[in-house]
């Protein structure tokens, strides 16, 4: 369906827990309390929500979290998602840790993509960003998913004084493997206000030193705003996803769907409506489509990352709670 400023929203964003068994600097550095159980939607919710959605428009869904892979029955969620009637595609974003065991299912169940975070490739860097030690079972599963044939992407969050420093590692992960490695500007939100980023031009003035031939890439790669460069004799592309200092608002095409229910129109603003709320009180279909169409309708035309300080209507709630 078309908002009022005429863009085309085709695309959900779903966060199936906020729970994840990393701890990221600039996502979820500590234990912090979860949302309980039973306050979150239900896998049946959260489908019967996105049967509504296929109805207005919707077409394509990213699964997320926190982790989605540590939430119980997930396979079977992500086989009953792609087999509703409006789905054209349903991806996954993951850390990573838990995916190997789950590739031969997600190839049968005819998943269409992955992208696993991961922020370098030097093990003790990996710890100290993650507070874990599980790098090399990212890596295995890096490995193991583009050989499985399903389409995959990395996604990595530079940090200036933390990782810049593995720039060119990550980019020669696009040289050895099939894969897609996009570079990712760091977030304004929560825990993400405690560091500094870098942007797509500070990245590519580097990789045009040594890549001096590098190709823009015109065709879509994804769903999302991430624009590529393509770097001869690679397996992959390079991507970037500049939010802040490459503002996509213009060409935004998605909503989220938060693990407790809340159908937020864009990232930046704490406002959205609560579905969750309209399901247990019974309302029928018909009003609940309705909701969503109207506030689809109204979603704000650019986020407002660039002020200073997050206030007002700003969100608040950190990037775990709200859906990576």
């Amino acid at each position: 369906m078309k908002d009022s400023h005429g863009r085309n929203i085709d695309y959900m964003r779903i966060s199936i827990t906020d729970r994840c068994n990393l701890r990221c600097k600039y996502c979820m550095p500590e234990d912090l309390p979860s949302i309980p159980h039973e306050k979150i939607l239900r896998f049946e919710e959260i489908l019967h929500i996105c049967r509504l959605a296929g109805e207005l428009g919707i077409r394509k869904f990213k699964v997320t979290g926190g982790e989605p892979l540590v939430r119980k029955n997930c396979m079977q969620f992500l086989k009953d998602l792609k087999e509703l009637p409006a789905t054209e595609q349903v991806t996954l974003t993951t850390n990573g840790t838990l995916l190997s065991e789950y590739l031969p299912e997600l190839k049968r169940i005819g998943l269409d993509g992955v992208n696993i975070s991961l922020d370098t490739l030097n093990e003790h860097t990996f710890e100290q960003i993650t507070g874990r030690s599980e790098f090399h079972k990212v890596m295995d599963a890096v490995i193991a998913c583009q050989a499985s044939g399903i389409r995959t992407k990395v996604n990595s969050v530079l940090l200036q004084d933390i990782n810049k420093d593995d720039f060119f590692q990550l980019v020669g992960l696009a040289e050895t493997y099939q894969v897609d490695v996009r570079f990712i500007e760091i977030m304004p939100i929560g825990f993400g206000q405690q560091f500094k980023g870098c942007n797509r031009q500070e990245l590519l003035d580097m990789l045009s030193k040594r890549y001096p031939n590098h190709v823009q890439v015109h065709e879509h790669r994804g769903n999302g705003p991430a624009t590529y460069i393509y770097l001869p004799g690679f397996k992959g592309c390079i991507g970037f996803i500049d939010a802040i200092h490459g503002k996509f608002c213009g060409t935004c095409n998605r909503v989220r769907l938060t693990s407790d229910g809340i159908l937020k129109l864009c990232l930046y603003y704490q406002n959205g409506i609560d579905l969750k709320s309209m399901l247990h009180a019974g309302y029928p279909d018909s009003l609940i489509r309705t909701a969503m169409e109207q506030a689809i309708f109204r979603k704000p035309t650019e986020h407002q990352f660039h002020l200073a300080a997050l206030e007002g209507p700003a969100e608040q709630r950190r990037m775990s709670q709200i859906g990576g």
